[in-house]
């Protein structure tokens, strides 16, 4: 799958939200002042072409859903960073985050509960 410009990711975020939506739902949903209608639908065009949406017709309009799961796009799409600025190093990523000065010890601590648990449940998976 192909890589989403911004304005293909904001109208793919709008669908995830929505789950099913009419192109008049994704305009709707746009901040003011609100992207031409046009616009809009060409975007959604190429979100079709690419795999992105689906949809269904009703007489002449369609109403799209997601093709792919926000969960699905946001790990590829880690996958692709971690690859690009980490040399594809799980733990440089890592290495990133702990050492920024914007984390606190709440969230460092909540991300080795996580990282814990994970290896907890690998190690159980194993035996």
């Amino acid at each position: 799958m192909n890589e989403l410009t911004k304005a293909e990711e904001q109208v793919m975020q709008y669908v995830w939200k929505l789950e099913k939506a009419f192109l008049k739902d994704i305009v709707e949903e746009f901040p003011e002042p609100k992207p031409a209608y046009t616009t809009i639908s060409t975007v959604v065009r190429v979100l079709v072409r690419k795999k992105y949406l689906t949809y269904k017709t009703y007489g002449k309009v369609h109403q799209y859903a997601p093709a792919i799961s926000k969960e699905s796009y946001f790990q590829r799409h880690m996958k692709q960073l971690i690859g690009s600025f980490f040399n594809g190093s799980p733990s440089k990523f890592a290495s990133f985050f702990t050492n920024s000065e914007d984390l606190n010890v709440t969230e460092l601590e909540q991300m080795k509960l996580m990282i814990e648990e994970k290896i907890t449940h690998l190690k159980s998976k194993n035996e």
